[in-house]
C-alpha cells in the first residue's frame, strides 16, 4: 500500500508491505537502482546504510515488545534523496504512523518549521521512533519496579520466571538496536555530502539520540541484575532457613522414635513392657526427653 505526503517541496512516500507495480513506479518516477528496489520488496537480515550520489539506502531496524505479547523486530528501509524520502516497511509501525499525523498537520497549517530537505524529514522520523524504542525501554523499566516490590513481599520464587521474562525484553532490545551505532557513524560521516555540511550536527544529534537510548537499556540492564543477585539471595537464604527446620525436626523426631520402638519391644526383659500404665509411661519420657532436647536446641540458638 501507497500513501504520498507532501509538506514543503518535500515528498514522502510511504510504503507498507510494497508490490512489485509500487516499487516499479518507485524506479520510475524517482530513478533508484535496481538493487535498492529489489531490497525494498522484502525483508533485509540486516541492517546497513550505503550512499550513492543523489540518495542514500538506510536499512534500521526497531524492536517491538507490545505485539501479541512476544519480541519481534520491525524493519524500516530508507530512501532519502534531496527532496523526497521513501520508507517501506512490511507491518504497521507505531511510531510513523504518529508521525504522519504530524506530517499532515504541518501540511494544513503550512508550517515550515520540518527543515527544507527530506534530511531533516528523515531525522524526525528517526528520532519518533526511537521514542517508541524508549517507551519500550520504559515499559521494562516499570516492570522492574513491579519485581523489586514483589521481591521484597516474599515472592521470590514467583519472581524467578518474572526476571527472566525482562532480562529475554532486555536482551532483545539491545540486540536490535546495538547494530545502529555503525548505521549512524557511516550516515554522520558521509552524509553531509547528500545534504550538506550544515545537516552535520543533525546527523550528530541522531547518534547521540541512539547513545542515550541505549545508555537507557544498560541502565535498566544492571537494575536487573542487581535484583536478580538480591531474589537469588534471598532464595538462598529461604532455603537454608527451610534446611535448617527439617534438619532440626529430624533431630527431634530420630531418637524420639528410636526410644519409643526400644521402650514398645515385646520382651521379657523390658522393664516396661506390661507393666500398668506402660503406654503413658513411654509417653512421658518422650516428653521429657523431647523437652530436655528442645532446651537444649534454644541454648545453642539452633532455633
Amino acid at each position: 500500500m501507497r500513501t504520498n505526503y507532501e509538506h514543503n517541496g518535500v515528498l514522502w512516500i510511504d510504503l507498507e508491505s510494497p508490490t512489485q507495480d509500487e516499487i516499479k513506479a518507485i524506479v520510475d518516477q524517482f530513478g533508484i537502482t535496481t538493487i535498492v528496489a529489489e531490497e525494498l520488496l522484502l525483508p533485509s537480515t540486516k541492517p546497513r546504510a550505503e550512499l550513492y550520489p543523489t540518495f542514500a539506502y538506510i536499512v534500521l531496524h526497531f524492536p517491538s515488545l507490545r505485539r501479541a505479547h512476544k519480541s519481534v523486530e520491525q524493519e524500516v528501509d530508507f530512501v532519502v534523496g534531496r527532496n523526497f524520502i521513501i520508507t517501506a516497511h512490511y507491518d504497521i509501525i507505531d511510531p510513523l504512523h504518529k508521525f504522519s499525523k504530524i506530517f499532515e498537520v504541518n501540511s494544513i497549517l503550512d508550517k515550515s518549521n520540518m527543515g527544507n530537505h527530506a534530511g531533516f524529514f528523515f531525522f524526525y522520523m528517526l528520532k519518533k521512533l526511537y521514542k517508541g524504542v524508549e517507551y519500550e525501554v520504559e515499559r521494562v523499566r516499570h516492570h522492574l519496579s513491579t519485581i523489586e516490590g514483589d521481591i521484597f513481599s516474599g515472592h521470590e520464587v514467583g519472581m524467578v520466571e518474572a526476571i527472566s521474562n525482562t532480562s529475554r525484553d532486555l536482551l532483545n532490545l539491545r540486540q536490535t538496536i546495538e547494530p545502529h551505532r555503525e548505521i549512524l557513524h557511516t550516515i554522520e560521516s558521509e552524509g553531509a555530502k547528500l545534504f550538506g555540511d550544515d545537516f552535520a550536527p543533525y546527523l550528530r544529534a541522531l547518534s547521540n539520540e541512539y547513545y542515550r537510548v541505549h545508555n537507557h537499556i544498560m541502565r535498566n540492564t544492571e537494575s536487573l541484575h542487581e535484583l536478580r543477585e538480591t531474589n537469588n539471595s534471598l532464595l538462598s537464604t529461604k532455603e537454608n532457613e527451610t534446611m535448617r527446620v527439617l534438619t532440626i525436626m529430624a533431630l527431634l523426631t530420630f531418637p524420639l522414635a528410636l526410644v519409643v520402638a526400644i521402650l514398645g519391644l515385646d520382651s521379657p526383659y523390658n522393664p516396661i513392657h506390661g507393666q500398668p500404665y506402660d503406654f503413658w509411661i513411654i509417653v512421658g519420657i518422650v516428653v521429657v526427653l523431647g523437652t530436655c532436647m528442645v532446651t537444649y536446641f534454644k541454648h545453642k540458638n539452633w532455633f
